[in-house]
C-alpha cells in the first residue's frame, strides 16, 4: 500500500508537470497574437488583470485563512511568480527571438538550485545537479539543431528574460519554504486580490480604454492576451503552488524545460519540418529531468 501511494503521488506530480508544460509552452503563441495589436504592457496588464478577476471571489476567504505573518510572503510571490515576469516576458519578446527567450527561460532551475542554496537551505544532491546540468545543455543545443538558428540581437532584452528567471527562482524556494502548509489557491487569489489596482492602472495609462476595441483586430488580441491570464496565470499558478509544495522546488523549475516540446508540437500542427536533431535533444532534456526526479 505504500509504494501504491508512492507512485501515485509521483503520478500526480507527472500530470501537474505535463499540464502547465502545455500551458505555459503555449503562452508563447498568445502573447504574440496579443502583441499583434496592443503594446507590451498592455498584454501584460491584461494577462494580470483577467487573472485577478477569476481569482479575486475567493481572495475574501483566502484573507481569512491565511496567516498575518504569511499574507507578505503571499504579496511577494504574487509580484516575483506572476506580475513582474508578465511584463519582463512581454518587453523581452518585442526585441528577441522566442528561441533565445527560451534558452534563458532554461536557467531557472539552474538558479533554483543557486538561490535555495544560498538563502534557503536547499540541500540538492549531486544527482540532482547533474540533472539539471543535462536538461540545460539539451535545451541550449535545441536551437542550434533547428533550420534557423539563433540570432543574439538586442541582449539588452535578453537580460529581461534572466532577470524573470531569476523572479521565478526566488518565488518556488520561498514557497517552498514559507508557505508550504498554506492553499495554493489562498496563495494564488490572495496575491492577485493585491495586483488588481496595479494592473488597472497600467492598463488606462497605456491608453488601452481609449482604442477600437470592437474592432476585430484588438479584439482579437484582447481575448488572446485574457485566455493568457485566465489559463497561463490564473489557473496555471495555482497548479504550480501545488507542484512545488507536492514535488519540491527543483522538480518544479524544471516545467521551464518542457515548454520546447510543447512549442515544437505546436511548429509541427503549422506544418515546420522538425529535424532528428530536435528530437534527440528533447531526449536529453527529459533525461535531464528524470535525473532531478528521481529519489
Amino acid at each position: 500500500m505504500r509504494k501504491f501511494l508512492e507512485l501515485a503521488k509521483s503520478v500526480t506530480g507527472w500530470i501537474l508537470f505535463i499540464i502547465l508544460a502545455v500551458i505555459w509552452g503555449s503562452s508563447f503563441i498568445l502573447m504574440k497574437l496579443g502583441m499583434q495589436a496592443l503594446s507590451a504592457y498592455q498584454v501584460a496588464a491584461i494577462r494580470i488583470l483577467s487573472a485577478a478577476i477569476v481569482l479575486v471571489p475567493f481572495g475574501v476567504k483566502a484573507f481569512k485563512n491565511v496567516a498575518k505573518e504569511k499574507r507578505v510572503f503571499v504579496i511577494l510571490s504574487g509580484l516575483l511568480g506572476s506580475f513582474f515576469p508578465a511584463f519582463l516576458y512581454c518587453l523581452a519578446e518585442t526585441r528577441i527571438d522566442s528561441s533565445l527567450a527560451a534558452i534563458l527561460n532554461s536557467l531557472t532551475p539552474l538558479f533554483t538550485i543557486i538561490i535555495g542554496v544560498t538563502f534557503f537551505k536547499l540541500t540538492a544532491g549531486v544527482k540532482k545537479i547533474i540533472g539539471v546540468i543535462i536538461g540545460f545543455t539539451g535545451l541550449v543545443l535545441l536551437p542550434f539543431a533547428t533550420h534557423q538558428g539563433i540570432s543574439f540581437n538586442d541582449l539588452s532584452y535578453a537580460s529581461l528574460v534572466l532577470l524573470a528567471t531569476i523572479c521565478y527562482a526566488c518565488n518556488v524556494n520561498m514557497v517552498s519554504r514559507y508557505l508550504q502548509q498554506t492553499a495554493s489557491l489562498h496563495v494564488a487569489a490572495l496575491s492577485f486580490s493585491f495586483l488588481l489596482i496595479p494592473a488597472f492602472i497600467i492598463l488606462a495609462a497605456t491608453g488601452y480604454f481609449q482604442l477600437p476595441l470592437l474592432q476585430p483586430t484588438y479584439l482579437h488580441a484582447t481575448l488572446a492576451s485574457a485566455l493568457l491570464g485566465v489559463m497561463g496565470t490564473a489557473v496555471a499558478t495555482i497548479l504550480f503552488y501545488m507542484l512545488v509544495k507536492k514535488e519540491g522546488p527543483l522538480f518544479a523549475s524544471l516545467v521551464t524545460y518542457g515548454i520546447p516540446i510543447i512549442a515544437v508540437i505546436w511548429g509541427l500542427l503549422y506544418g515546420e519540418t522538425i529535424t532528428l536533431a530536435e528530437i534527440g535533444c528533447l531526449i536529453i532534456i527529459l533525461a535531464g529531468v528524470y535525473m532531478v526526479n528521481k529519489k
